[in-house]
């Protein structure tokens, strides 16, 4: 089993910048892919961001050029930097930890952008 956790979200300006924190627990040591999803109100919840184990990133095309996945291995923690902020980037964003295809999600961070 695995917990994750997420924090850092908040209010912003468009066009400012916001980290968002993810801490995995319980058996890190299986998590093959750490990832980001998004769900905006009254829309369906979206793909953000994922990191492998080998580093290897990848974003939806919504989100390249403006955001960083990464990890801090000491810390256990993986990151979402989020720049270039958009109102229609307002949304829960939910952390997940993947185990053998089965995700682990988050309680979720709310982000909110103001035009």
């Amino acid at each position: 089993q695995v917990q994750v956790v997420e924090s850092g979200g908040g209010l912003v300006q468009a066009g400012g910048s916001l980290r968002l924190s993810c801490a995995p627990s319980g058996s890190i040591f299986s998590i093959n892919v750490m990832g980001w999803y998004r769900q905006a109100p009254g829309k369906e919840r979206e793909w953000v961001a994922r990191i492998t184990q080998d580093d290897i990133t990848n974003y939806a095309d919504s989100v390249k050029g403006r955001f960083t996945i990464s990890r801090d291995r000491a810390k256990n923690t993986v990151y979402l930097q989020m720049s270039t902020l958009k109102p229609e980037d307002t949304a829960v964003y939910y952390c997940t930890a993947n185990v053998r295809g089965r995700d682990f999600w988050g309680q979720g961070t709310q982000v909110t952008v103001s035009s």
